[in-house]
């Protein structure tokens, strides 16, 4: 005997230098020799053998260690490498190749490659068995790969070691030097394989089509503002559309930055996928009223799916940008920010804290756009060429042809096709094509849309043109994700030109076609519609140039044709298919003969595919016969003139099967009898050949599917607890890294193909680099697998696989996929698709689809609509059938993959011929006959099918053709059959050891057994038996089988567990009495029936369960009677125990005896632990039992007991620091934040700037604006909490506690002011303490019938009433120290220190802060909400206090009601709307338990507050001190302590803590107390030992509320608190004031003294001089029409204006919110005010006055009076005073920002009462009257002061004019007057008269 070990070589070493290794086995050590200078490999190739006497035992090691070898210095290990020699033991055999592990235990990169040999004395050594060594193809190092292949699967293992042994060989290995099991090499555990299921007993069906189902959504949308938007002096409304629906916000007048804060939610009930494609639009409007429309600002648009695909379903204060649709140049239009929020049925939405918020002004950085996508998006065009379509079907009756041709003659194809495609809610449409089954279209639909879009997938639709309504033909949804890639090295989208395939309902045509939904492409299509030619591409527009057309609208454009070639090269492909089996056939059809068929496209379509078969046209193209309207006439031709064609010419495909009347199996399904006659189909079909495409899809989708098994088992081994998942891990890297190596190397062949597209060669390129990266991560993350880390890794390695079945998902069709249809009668039923890449053959094993040449088991069901809900659970029939899809090339292979043993059927040949015909039966003449032994042990949580809640199981078996039935049991919903049925003499048909690594599947069926009429069906699973071969042994590792959980599935839901174990045992020669022997019946009750065998049976022990009763809550009537005298019957495992009877529960619904218990044999293996039963029963007169209700405990894991460790006693050997102190300080703008951990203690200071004292002047009081004490409130808390929370939870991921104090601490020159925290949890506080469980249990019962998803019945509407309770169990014998404890009372069992549950009277006092995000109960999109509260009879209605018209209501009340646990102990909160008129509606309600709570050792009864004091904002609420707290705590947990110390110390069982010990009263006295000390102590109690737990402290929790009409989706979320104090105890102080703060009054004064270089706008009528008749108008934001003008200051020249002018703004403003409060109506109509909270800005506006028109607006500013924009920011809340001049801006026709003007402004703030005190006068009015502006003379108006104007404006310009002009005028005159007196003078002159 001797071991070999032959060293091979060592990689991955780091650095260069010379290496060493030495092997060593049983102490004896052998060194290679030393390798000088050698890199990163070590080749030492030497063989080491060692002759050893005794055999080698499993658990013996081997170690290897690497040194770098150092002539001078010791050696220096680079790592070591040890495995246990189990497997070499067994094999003889086996090379390993792992990584070292250094001296800390941790791999490293380096790995050592080893053969191991080891011969016996008789020379036998381990066979080889074929799952262990993986001939990895291209794999030149033939790494050793046994953790990847199923390493954990049930087949061909070694033996199977239960866990002890694993334990004790890892603790074996431990003491060699320490070992971590975690790095206990890969080979070491080669045998340590767990019976971990896998996908080989479990094949995973799914049965029913899951899209296409209705669903509830509800999408809200809060439009909070919008700035930015590009106009001047706007009125915008925003409008939400979503789809068809739309919604408007109220109109903002003369504002370009409007504040609405209004919340839209729109509800939907439609399938998802119609969902997810709606187009959610926000757009602005301007000026829009009743009679106009209004003007579009800009859009914004988004599908629903984007924002579904954001974490938590939502965008959460985004600003959405605006774009011009109609002008895509135009840029950004402004911006909305809004809250958009997706919820489905179930999910929760985690809504970000709403405190105040601090302006989110930074758009930029918050622009609402998904991850990834750029800020900058840019305008592109998506261009779908649309060329031609193939295949489509007739969409007219025939019968108006039939009269056409009788008369005219011609013939015409009965579809008028159109292409229609849309995206991001546009449609575009291509010309109709009369009458053509192969349509030309060749046009092109061109969108015009931002890019990236944010809208996931363009819709291609073939429509049939008709004169009513157009109807889909067939639809296809183009995925842009998968069409492009966003990466560095990413492209475009691009797709095509390639043929997309559409599938929808069958292809007759029917008038009113029943799955016409599936056209629309709602649900999976049953049958081949016709194929379409297309290509997407998209270019990035450049908006600068000019000849840009600048609308969005879609254009259809013609393009040019396509050569044949450019999708392909034509191929001839062969399908052929053999149907092995048939059976559990529905027995509705089981009456009539019934064939198979099976299509590829429209190719073997007999009834209703346009086209005859090809064959048959070919041998008319062969007679010479003319014309035909055959589909691929011209395909044929190119293909008849191939020699191939003449050989098989006549080969006419035969696509269905003969006609067979099925026989009956049992009542429900029959079979047909097939037996050893095999029908067959085989198809040809002509197809563009791109195979590639579908080879790479498969090679990815094999490794997925590998990985996914791999992933499968790690959680598995995770779940079931066993060892070692993190070696599991290690191997499925391994071999996803393997996968991605083998993909590079096979993938990038082919590529010089015909009909190549850009996306082929693009995606080829992505999908290379994206598996190459996979590959490497892969190999890292493996090296960091640890056992810690598993679960992340997980996590990880699951992203993994998502990305590769993204990858995998091809986006351009090629071959269809392959319809098998049941037909009877001519008549399609049911079918399958199977799709064509799964068949594909390929030379290459990973290219091949995964069921080509493979027999697969196929369940047919019903098409459509028909397959939802119950009718779509049952199976029509179950398909053994057998596919192979190639090359007709190919064809030699096609029978490979069949079982042996078969001879060919041929059909009678009609000539003689070379070539091969397929055959059309196979006939067997092999047969294996077997039995099969299904052990049925039990079934859990079943679904319950009666109306008592329960139902009476009974499971029935099929294999083959055989059934079987189990036992009824009746009434439970955790049936213990405990049966093995046996099924004699099965006949298979095949080679044997075929049969043995596959046997056929066995499909189990539970149903629900009712006394009249049938079954009721509960579920049915899947399951794969072991099988032995009469060759074989019965024994270990493999048989007895072990029983396993398979998962029972009603439809897609999940109806139970099914614990069984299935065995298929081969009858050799000797017949059945070679087969291991089972016992007779043991049972004389139960009769014949077989138990399950020992051995594979659990083995029991005995445990003890006792159980707790408190008492039974809310039972509801039973049969219209109450229930008076309930009992609780507990059972499990056939034993149990009953509670003592309720006398009157009217009166008292606890138990009197509290505790009883039961002994029981239950199964050692936790995981196959019975369910418990807990059963509620009415005791009526008579002796008479009603049933109430019924509830399984499915896991008793959570109740088993564990004796507390006694080491952990002493909190110090717990190894834990008291106080680790970490300092964080964050400063912001208003405070600075404190955090010390560990002393658990949070401070809030604000600061203050000290003012530096100036000289008071005489009589002047200096302002004091500190913070003080007496302005605190419990709202300065809530908000400072709210705030802190938010900034902190930033930072951490969560805050422990806050401690509260006052502090004034002097620091420089800054003051500080601490503010108290309390705990704001933003969920429901049951959440955070996990129920309130810690000792009391609720148990929901359960009556009624359990609804199915489609119902919309939910488990809630079953709930008949809840136990309360507990149970402990525990393995007898117990040990004695726990029952010798002192005082330890033998009736309570395992319960000691319970309370006792006696009735107890609890002032219960509840407050309710405020409600978030209600859903609008009213037209106009509000509420009106009150609060409703409900305990047990007594309810408090606060009607009339409702709040008009708000969906985020405070109600700020403390409601106080008195109650008796346990009759009334479950408070309802329930949030109404008020209504005028009829009934108010429920909003949504929240119920808490108050008992678990007022129990809960987390005293939940009153929170404790962070700090102690008796006066103040903060004063102690409870009646109890926190000493008194702390003496009952420690007294109930038998604590020793509390002893309070010197020097503030307090000692609590052996632990010390410190704390203050002062305290001062109103008065500013300090006094010494205790009480902060037990605080602290109370603070910290989680960390004392046994005993402690996390004590509640003061916090307001967020509930969600619901409402029963819309179950699982919140209405609105409501923020409160509740206090409860037993009445036997001191009464507490009155409620603690949270009513809502009141708005202070404020007057805010503005002054407008001047302007300056404002913009002129008029020219003179006269001068043309630029002026502008200027005046300022100003409002408060949300007070528009408060809006108050100056006089006008006419005609200023140089823009200067003069007022003196003074505004006066009163206003309620909310100091805490910084908002100012508006009380208004609505409308005319509105009932009642409606509050208003809005951002406090004034808006400052300067215009040019007109008189005969309108008058022009030149510019605006809008201040925020909280933060003034002067260096740096200020408050005019704090500075009460400020001056200065302000700019007025406007944009200009670019839409840039320009100055047009300045305003020297003066603003002064004053509270109402100050106002009173000094009142002023508006403009320049009395009293303290401003004085008259000194303008220039200039300023006046030329028609009222006529003559001013002329002197000033004609005068001033023109007087030298005037004046010459005057001068002129004067001698013209006397000219004239000379000319006109001259001739009168001359003529008297002359006469001398």
């Amino acid at each position: 005997m001797a071991l070999l070990v032959h060293l091979k070589t060592v990689r991955d070493l780091r650095g260069k230098g010379d290496r060493i290794a030495k092997v060593t086995f049983r102490g004896l050590s052998f060194y290679t020799r030393v390798l000088e200078n050698c890199e990163d490999e070590a080749r030492f190739d030497e063989m080491f053998r060692w002759p050893i006497a005794s055999r080698v035992d499993e658990n013996e090691i081997l170690e290897l260690q690497v040194f770098n070898y150092s002539k001078i210095f010791t050696n220096r290990v680079i790592g070591t490498f040890r495995m246990v020699l189990q497997k070499v033991a067994e094999e003889g055999q086996l090379e390993v190749t792992d990584t070292l592990i250094d001296d800390n235990n941790t791999a490293i990169r380096t790995s050592v490659t080893v053969d191991i040999k080891y011969t016996t004395m008789d020379g036998t050594v381990g066979v080889w068995s074929d799952g262990e060594f993986l001939d990895v193809p291209g794999d030149p190092e033939g790494t050793f790969q046994f953790e990847t292949d199923s390493l954990l699967s049930g087949h061909n293992e070694p033996a199977t070691l239960d866990m002890e042994d694993l334990d004790r060989k890892a603790l074996r290995l431990g003491g060699f030097g320490g070992l971590d099991p975690d790095c206990i090499s890969l080979a070491s555990v080669t045998a340590v394989t767990t019976n971990v299921s896998n996908k080989r007993s479990k094949p995973d069906i799914k049965m029913e089509p899951s899209s296409g189902r209705p669903v509830d959504y509800q999408i809200s949308i809060t439009v909070v503002e919008a700035r930015q938007l590009v106009g001047l002096n706007m009125d915008p409304v925003v409008c939400v559309e979503i789809g068809e629906d739309k919604k408007y916000t109220s109109m903002k007048e003369s504002t370009n930055c409007p504040y609405y804060n209004e919340y839209f939610v729109f509800d939907f009930h439609v399938p998802p996928d119609v969902m997810f494609d709606k187009i959610l639009k926000l757009s602005v409007i301007h000026s829009k009223n009743l009679l106009r429309s209004g003007t579009l600002v800009g859009t914004f648009k988004l599908d629903v799916g984007t924002v579904y695909s954001q974490p938590e379903h939502q965008f959460y204060h985004k600003w959405a940008m605006l774009s011009d649709p109609d002008d895509i140049t135009a840029g950004c239009k402004g911006y909305i920010k809004c809250d958009i929020a997706v919820v489905g049925k179930g999910d929760n939405i985690k809504t970000p804290h709403k405190a105040n918020e601090t302006d989110e002004d930074d758009i930029e950085g918050n622009l609402l756009l998904p991850e990834g996508v750029p800020l900058e998006r840019q305008w592109a065009r998506f261009y779908v060429k649309i060329y031609r379509a193939e295949g489509l079907p007739k969409m007219n009756t025939s019968i108006m042809a039939n009269v056409k041709k009788a008369f005219i003659g011609e013939n015409r194809d009965l579809v008028d096709p159109y292409v229609q495609v849309v995206f991001a809610g546009q449609r575009g449409k291509t010309s109709v094509q009369k009458s053509s089954y192969e349509p030309i279209w060749n046009e092109q639909v061109v969108f015009t849309e931002m890019f990236p879009p944010l809208c996931k997938r363009i819709k291609v639709q073939i429509r049939d043109s008709d004169k009513v309504n157009d109807v889909a033909i067939g639809t296809h949804f183009i995925d842009l994700r998968k069409i492009a890639n966003d990466g560095d090295k990413g492209f475009l989208p691009t797709m095509g030109p390639a043929w997309v395939n559409m599938y929808g309902s069958t292809r007759h045509y029917t008038l009113i076609d029943e799955h016409q939904d599936l056209n629309e492409g709602l649900g999976e299509g049953v049958s081949f519609r016709a194929r379409l030619l297309i290509s997407v591409a998209v270019e990035i527009l450049d908006t600068t140039s000019t000849e840009i057309v600048s609308s969005t609208e879609v254009q259809v454009e013609p393009v040019s044709n396509i050569s044949e070639s450019a999708t392909g090269k034509i191929e001839e492909f062969f399908l052929f298919g053999s149907f092995l089996e048939a059976t559990m056939i529905d027995r509705k059809i089981g009456d009539k003969p019934i064939s198979f068929e099976v299509t590829i496209g429209n190719y073997g379509n007999q009834i209703d595919g346009v086209s005859k078969p090809p064959a048959a046209k070919k041998m008319k193209k062969k007679e010479g016969g003319g014309e035909s309207d055959e589909e691929e006439s011209e395909l044929i031709q190119q293909n008849s003139s191939e020699d191939e064609a003449d050989d098989d010419g006549d080969l006419v495909s035969v696509s269905s099967t003969p006609p067979m009347k099925p026989v009956i199996t049992d009542r429900n399904y029959f079979h047909l009898p097939y037996f050893e006659k095999k029908p067959c189909i085989y198809i040809k079909s002509w197809w563009q050949d791109q195979r590639r495409r579908l080879y790479n899809s498969n090679i990815m989708d094999k490794i997925a599917d590998k990985m996914e098994e791999g992933l499968n088992d790690v959680q598995e081994v995770i779940k079931t607890e066993k060892a070692y998942p993190e070696r599991r891990l290690r191997g499925v890297l391994e071999e996803l890294s393997t996968g991605c190596n083998r993909f590079v190397t096979l993938a990038n062949k082919d590529q010089n193909q015909a009909g190549r597209t850009k996306l082929d060669k693009e995606r080829l390129k992505s999908c290379m680099r994206e598996m190459e990266s996979m590959g490497q991560q892969a190999k890292l993350i493996r090296s960091q697998v640890k056992r810690n880390t598993v679960r992340d890794k997980l996590k990880m390695v699951q992203n993994f696989l998502h990305r590769l079945r993204f990858l995998a998902d091809e986006p351009q069709h090629s071959i269809p996929d392959v319809f098998v249809w049941m037909m009877s009668n001519n008549k399609r039923i049911a079918y399958a698709r199977i799709p064509s890449k799964d068949i594909l053959y390929s030379i290459v094993d990973e290219e091949t689809g995964k069921d080509c040449g493979k027999v697969k088991a196929v369940f047919l069901r019903l098409p459509g609509k028909k397959g939802f809900g119950p009718a779509g659970w049952t199976v029509q029939a179950k398909m053994e059938i057998y596919l192979w899809l190639g090359l007709n090339k190919q064809r030699k292979d096609f029978l490979s993959g069949l079982p042996n043993g078969f001879e060919e059927n041929k059909a009678p040949r009609t000539s003689p011929c070379l070539q091969s015909v397929p055959p059309v039966s196979l006939v067997y003449n092999m047969k294996q006959v077997f039995q099969l032994r299904a052990h049925m042990y039990q079934a859990r949580s079943l679904f319950a099918a009666d109306s008592s809640g329960l139902s009476d199981p009974f499971a029935r078996v099929f294999f083959s053709t055989h059934s079987q039935v189990t036992e009824v049991l009746s009434e439970t919903l955790c049936p213990t059959w405990d049966q093995l049925l046996v099924f004699e003499d099965v006949e298979l048909f095949g080679e044997a050891g075929e049969l043995r690594d596959d046997p056929p599947i066995i499909v189990v069926e539970v149903y629900d057994q009712d006394t009249v009429g049938k079954a009721e069906f509960i579920g049915r699973t899947f399951a794969k038996p072991i099988t032995k071969m009469c060759d074989e042994h019965y024994g270990p590792p493999r048989f007895p089988p072990q029983l396993e959980y398979y998962q029972i599935y009603r439809g897609n839901s999940t109806a139970g567990d099914l614990l069984a174990a299935f065995e298929l045992l081969q009858i050799g020669q000797g017949g059945r009495a070679e087969l291991p022997p089972i016992d007779g019946p043991t049972d004389s009750e139960r009769g014949p029936i077989l138990p399950v065998p020992m051995g594979i049976r659990p083995i029991l022990s005995r445990y003890r369960i006792e159980v707790l009763f408190w008492g039974l809550r809310d039972l509801k009537r039973v049969n219209l009677a109450l229930v008076d005298r309930p009992r609780v019957d507990i059972e499990c495992a056939g034993r149990g125990v009953q509670s003592a009877l309720i006398q009157n529960y009217k009166k008292n619904p606890n138990f009197s005896t509290l505790v009883k218990g039961f002994e029981v044999d239950l199964p050692e293996n936790e995981l196959l632990h019975p369910p418990l039963n807990v059963r509620v029963v009415d005791c009526r007169a008579f002796g008479r039992y009603t049933l109430v209700g019924s509830h399984a405990v499915t896991s008793l894991r959570r109740f088993i007991y564990s004796p507390p460790d006694k080491t952990h006693n002493n909190w110090a050997s717990a190894g834990r620091p008291t106080h680790t102190l970490l300092l964080l300080i964050s400063i912001t703008r208003d405070y600075i934040f404190v955090l010390i951990w560990g002393i658990q203690t949070m401070y809030l200071y604000y600061l203050k700037e000290k003012k530096k004292k100036k000289k008071k002047k005489k009589g002047e009081v200096e302002e004091d604006d500190e913070t003080d004490e007496s302005m605190l409130d419990w709202w300065s808390k809530y908000f400072a909490s709210i705030e802190t929370l938010m900034e902190v939870r930033d930072r951490f991921c969560s805050i422990l506690f806050c401690s509260i104090l006052f502090y004034s601490v002097q620091f420089h020159s800054v003051q500080f002011y601490s503010i108290l925290l309390l705990y704001v949890y933003n969920k429901e506080l049951e959440a955070e303490y996990d129920n309130f469980e810690d000792w009391l249990h609720t148990f929901n019962l359960y009556r009624g019938k359990a609804g199915d998803d489609d119902e919309a019945a939910l488990d809630d509407d079953r709930i008949v009433g809840r136990f309360k309770g507990s149970m402990c169990m525990y393995k007898l014998p117990l040990s004695e120290e726990i029952t010798r404890e002192v005082g330890f009372d033998p009736n309570m069992g395992m319960f000691q220190s319970i309370p006792h549950n006696d009735p107890i009277n609890v002032l219960v006092r509840v407050f309710v802060v405020r409600a978030t995000d209600l859903h609008p109960a009213d037209v106009n999109g509000k509420a009106d909400p009150y609060v409703v509260i409900k305990l047990g009879k007594s309810e408090l209605k606060d009607k009339e206090n409702y709040i008009s018209k708000q969906l985020n209501p405070v109600f700020g009340k403390a409601f106080d009601m008195e109650a008796t646990f346990p009759m009334e102990s479950m408070l309802t909160v329930s949030v109404y709307d008020w209504d005028l008129v009829g009934t108010d509606d429920l909003i949504g309600e929240t119920k808490i338990d108050l008992e678990n709570r007022f129990y809960s050792k987390h005293r939940a009864t009153c929170g404790i507050a962070n700090s102690y004091s008796v006066h103040g904002y903060n004063v102690w609420r409870d009646p109890m001190k926190p000493s008194q707290i702390l003496a009952k705590l420690c007294k109930e947990g038998k604590l020793d302590g509390p002893h309070y110390g010197p020097g503030g110390r307090v000692k609590v069982a052996n632990r010390v803590f410190m704390g203050a010990t002062e305290i001062e009263d109103e008065n500013g006295l300090k006094k010494q107390t205790d009480e902060h000390l037990a605080l602290t102590v109370l603070k910290h109690w989680e960390e004392i030992p046994r005993v402690g737990c996390k004590l509640i402290p003061e916090h307001v929790e967020t509930r969600p509320l619901l409402n029963p009409d819309h179950p699982g989706i919140e209405q609105g979320r409501i923020e409160m608190w509740v206090d409860m104090f037993p009445m036997d105890m001191p009464a507490p102080g009155p409620a603690i004031d949270i009513s809502p703060r009141k708005p202070k009054k404020y007057e805010l004064r503005v002054i407008i003294w001047n302007t300056d270089e404002v913009i002129l706008e008029d020219d003179d009528y006269f001068t043309g001089e630029k002026s502008s008749d200027i005046f300022v108008r100003g409002w408060l934001k949300g007070q528009q029409e408060d809006k108050q003008d100056t006089d006008v200051h006419y005609h200023s020249l140089t823009g200067e204006g003069n007022f003196n002018w003074r505004f006066v703004y009163p206003f309620d403003y909310l100091m805490a919110e910084e908002k100012i409060v508006i009380s208004k109506k609505e409308s005319m109509f509105s009932w009642d005010e409606t509050e208003y909270k809005i951002p406090a800005r004034l808006t400052l506006q300067v215009w040019d006055a007109d008189h005969f028109s309108a008058d022009d607006f030149l510019g605006a500013i809008e201040l925020d009076l909280n933060r003034f924009p002067q260096l740096p920011c200020i408050s005019i809340f704090k500075q009460k005073r400020v001056k200065g001049w302000w700019p007025f801006v406007a944009r200009d026709e670019n839409d840039e920002m320009e100055l047009t003007g300045k305003v020297e402004a003066e603003l002064h703030l004053m509270s109402a009462e100050e106002a009173e005190k000094s009142p002023v006068g508006l403009g320049r009015n009395e009293p303290d009257p401003l004085e008259k502006p000194n303008r220039p003379d200039t300023s006046l108006m030329w028609f009222v002061n006529p003559l001013k104007s002329i002197r000033y404006f004609i005068w001033h310009n023109y007087r030298w004019l005037i004046l010459k002009a005057l001068g002129l005028l004067l001698l013209l005159l006397l000219l004239g007057l000379f000319l006109y007196s001259f001739p009168g003078y001359l003529v008297k002159k002359m006469l001398g008269a």
